[in-house]
């Protein structure tokens, strides 16, 4: 199994109208692509950083998969962020396979 983890440092202006935008929308629309079974949303509390740090995590069932994801997909997820967020965030991606 692959867990896809992005991590996103928000600014707190835009917290509460993004974590709508990702519950209502991009999740939804990521998980619709087929390529994940499963997903969740956390919030970072001890945070080093600036603002407000997220992990959305989505678990495929191998790495064929989540390359299906990548190549097919992610690319015009990324880009369908809102206006309101531009220069409001930043987002780091890891890739992970379980160890059983």
């Amino acid at each position: 199994m692959i867990l896809y983890n992005v991590t996103i440092i928000i600014n707190e202006e835009i917290e509460s109208d993004w974590l709508i935008w990702m519950q209502n929308t991009h999740i939804p629309d990521v998980m619709s692509t087929q390529c994940f079974i499963s997903n969740r949303i956390l919030k970072v509390l001890d945070s080093p950083n600036e603002g407000i740090t997220y992990c959305v995590q989505y678990i495929a069932e191998d790495l064929i998969k989540f390359e299906g994801y990548k190549s097919n997909f992610s690319s015009k997820l990324q880009a369908a962020y809102p206006e309101t967020f531009s220069n409001k965030f930043v987002s780091f991606r890891t890739v992970m396979e379980f160890i059983e």
